[in-house]
């Protein structure tokens, strides 16, 4: 059912997030080694900088899982009503 609010009430899957970002932090990081051992300064700086975006999307994945069911909902949360339509 669609209501028009999804942007509000959207739900993120955040685990998937999580270790998604993981694999590119691993990923990233490697490139940011192999480029720099290779001689390829250039690549390794893009890495470099891949490296710190995936980071810091990380540090937010993880903030939003530590606020509670609010943020990572389980199935036991029932999902969120739509906003009421009618505005006096």
């Amino acid at each position: 059912m669609r209501t028009g609010s999804e942007p509000m009430t959207a739900r993120s899957a955040l685990r998937m997030r999580f270790w998604l970002s993981a694999w590119g932090l691993i990923w990233a990081a490697a490139g940011t080694v192999g480029f720099a051992l290779a001689g390829r300064p250039g690549w390794a700086a893009a890495c470099g900088v891949l490296w710190v975006i995936v980071t810091a999307d990380m540090a937010v994945i993880l903030r939003h899982i530590r606020q509670g069911p609010h943020y990572q909902p389980g199935r036991d949360v029932p999902p969120y009503r739509p906003p009421d339509q009618r505005h006096p």
